[in-house]
């Protein structure tokens, strides 16, 4: 569970307290603990100083708001993933509503922002939005299917500070099984362009029984010579459509955990594993500016209220992880 290897300077966001600074990475979604003070909001660090601080959950801040949450500004989507945790009956709300909430979101006292879906990418105005959030002091990263990246990295490359791609095989063969003909290359060629642009750039995947045991390692093994900066393998959470295959296709966060101890010395990029455990208590914006959260263990999420103001973002429970 190391943070990305990079000589080079990229955006976080902080949150000093006192001494100290709690510092979020959009790249991986983490959080690390700094002993200095860095200020609070966007700052230009290296990942390599951020790597060697110690990693906390979001939980252990005891913060009023989260660290960082989900925003998922609409339901539409280009592809159909059978696991996907959106839920598809949500109406999205007009684009001056997106406006409010991104706003609310970018006042908040929030690190980390990342700009979901549905596909986010199909969003005319996702850069203006991405603005909105930066211009608040927000850490923003986009999670995208990647087959529209190739054609809008330039556009985001001035904005955003992280880009997560999701993959479901290491291949064509075995992504597009899952997603569709064609769609692989598409975001192969999307995360080339991201990077090209010089965008922060890691792959996610979410791990399946038919499937983790198999392609974990060469999905490990195709991301060096991508030249992105790190795997995140996402725990399957039995939510919205990944609800109806759990039981076939959940691995308990014990076998993930083993599966992945192995990669996690001896790969050439480094590679996470974010727990179903973890993820209890993360917050989700969905389309409709409702708020959710995962319940304790993520084997559920639960509707809040709406999004009306920044104290509507107020923690009631344990804050999870991205």
């Amino acid at each position: 569970m190391t943070a990305p290897r990079t000589t080079t300077t990229r955006t976080f966001a902080a949150r000093t307290q006192g001494n100290e600074s709690v510092i979020h990475d959009p790249l991986t979604g983490l959080s690390h603990r700094a002993s200095t003070a860095l200020g609070s909001g966007r700052v230009r660090l290296s990942g390599t100083d951020v790597g060697s601080w110690p990693e906390i959950h979001p939980a252990a801040v005891h913060a009023d708001v989260p660290i960082s949450v989900c925003w998922s500004p609409l339901v539409r989507c280009n592809l159909a993933c059978p696991y996907c945790l959106d839920d598809k009956s949500v109406l999205e709300l007009g684009r001056a509503e997106r406006y409010r909430i991104a706003n609310l979101l970018a006042e908040s006292a929030l690190l980390g922002v990342d700009i979901s879906g549905g596909e986010p990418l199909l969003l005319r105005d996702l850069p203006e939005l991405i603005d909105v959030l930066v211009a608040g002091g927000c850490a923003v990263s986009v999670t995208t299917n990647g087959t529209h990246l190739a054609r809008r990295a330039e556009a985001l490359a001035a904005r955003v500070d992280a880009v997560r791609v999701s993959l479901d095989g290491p291949d064509a063969e075995r992504h597009d099984r899952w997603r569709g003909a064609g769609s692989f290359d598409q975001a192969i060629a999307g995360i080339r362009a991201a990077i090209a642009q010089g965008i922060p750039t890691q792959i996610q995947a979410v791990l399946l029984r038919s499937t983790a045991r198999v392609s974990i390692r060469a999905m490990v093994a195709l991301a060096a010579p991508l030249g992105v900066s790190g795997v995140t393998f996402l725990q399957m959470l039995p939510i919205g459509e990944g609800a109806a295959m759990a039981d076939d296709e959940q691995l308990t966060d014990d076998e993930a955990l083993a599966l992945l101890a192995e990669l996690s010395s001896t790969a050439d990029v480094p590679v996470r594993l974010r727990t179903r455990e973890a993820a209890g208590g993360f917050t989700v914006i969905r389309a409709d500016g409702q708020i959710w959260r995962n319940q304790p263990g993520a084997h559920a999420i639960s509707s809040l209220h709406p999004l009306r103001t920044t104290s509507d973002l107020a923690l009631t429970a344990r804050d999870g992880s991205a």
